[in-house]
């Protein structure tokens, strides 16, 4: 049935599904996902606690103490050069990462899939994500994010109104000697000012301003689509395979034994299914911050701003007496469909155009 790798059973070769335990592999496999995206979700949120926050740097002295000096100056260069300079490592990497993930479908998952009858449709669906998700990422890498130069630093004056809380007037770039727009930001990383500054991102080797968030909102909203498309097509075919063929049967056989059974079997399968469904679900909530960033009309900058402008107003930060907190709002959110359309039509990109 599956080309001489597993053979086909009769309905009578089935024992009694009352005498077979449960699928104690898939239960603890879920158990270990569950375990894993837990683990995540609670760093990135108590990552803005103070308690977190302190324990991450006395484990930072502890290390210190540890680790020999000149090893903590290569691991310092190390990340210094990863994260706050341009470089194409991550990109490579972003590649090599899904080049093996599309061979090992490829090589393993497709050709078996279709001895199972899946319909081509479902099976072709990845490499038509695949297509488009490069042709954005190509996008997100290659394009100005919107850069503040002397040439279009008026015409970028002009976009947002201040709102003298988190972005003053009269403000000048020490580096860039410019006068900054709202909303704009140095990146460190680039050397440039940008507007709208959302992020530096390492995984496309570029900033995300004003003139690339529409590419990189498409880039990852088909990288979550194709790999959770990939991770329902993968479990439906592993759990096909489990029902269909003797590996039900042989993976319940004793009780050491049958929990690793199928991992030893299938092992990259396996893995596979595991990773793009941990994938699926960290890009998944991370496409739904950056949405709501959108439906909203704030940046991952101005957000991280507004909640260090919140947490002014709590009493166990320390502060001076004499100032006063300033509440900080969005004056720039006009309704979803408005600010959805700043997005993915910036103005000051059409203005740019007329101008050339």
């Amino acid at each position: 049935m599956f080309g001489g790798g597993t053979p086909e059973l009769s309905a009578e070769s089935y024992p009694d599904k009352r005498n077979i335990p449960r699928m104690d592999f898939l239960i603890l496999f879920l158990l270990y996902l569950a375990v894993v995206l837990l683990g995540f979700v609670m760093i990135c949120i108590g990552s803005k606690t103070h308690y977190l926050q302190g324990l991450i740097s006395r484990g930072a002295q502890i290390f210190s103490y540890i680790i020999p000096e000149c090893l903590q100056r290569a691991m310092l260069r190390v990340l210094h050069y990863l994260f706050h300079t341009r470089n194409y490592t991550f990109v490579i990497l972003h590649l090599i990462l899904q080049g093996m993930v599309y061979t090992e479908y490829t090589w393993e998952i497709f050709g078996l899939c279709q001895q199972l009858e899946f319909s081509l449709y479902y099976l072709f669906l990845p490499y038509l994500l695949l297509i488009v998700n490069l042709v954005f990422f190509t996008l997100s890498c290659v394009t100005n994010p919107g850069t503040i130069t002397k040439a279009n630093e008026l015409l970028f004056l002009q976009v947002y109104e201040f709102d003298e809380v988190m972005f003053p007037k009269n403000v000048r770039c020490p580096t860039c000697d410019l006068r900054k727009p709202a909303r704009s930001k140095h990146c460190s990383v680039c050397n440039r000012c940008v507007h709208r500054f959302d992020h530096h991102c390492v995984w496309v080797n570029n900033c995300i301003g004003a003139w690339n968030t529409r590419y990189f909102l498409s880039y990852l909203l088909t990288l979550t689509a194709s790999a959770a498309t990939m991770a329902v097509v993968s479990t439906v075919f592993l759990v096909r395979l489990v029902v269909m063929s003797d590996v039900y049967l042989q993976t319940y056989v004793d009780d050491l034994g049958h929990l690793q059974y199928l991992f030893l079997t299938f092992p990259r399968i396996v893995f596979l299914v595991g990773f793009v469904m941990v994938l699926s679900f960290l890009l998944g909530g991370y496409l739904c911050f950056c949405l709501y960033l959108a439906a909203t009309n704030q940046t991952t900058n101005e957000w991280y701003k507004g909640n260090r402008a919140w947490c002014q107003h709590c009493p166990h930060v320390a502060r001076p007496p004499a100032a006063e907190p300033q509440a900080y709002r969005n004056i720039h959110s006009h309704g979803l469909w408005s600010n959805l359309r700043e997005i993915f039509l910036p103005a000051t990109a059409c203005y740019e155009r007329k101008k050339k």
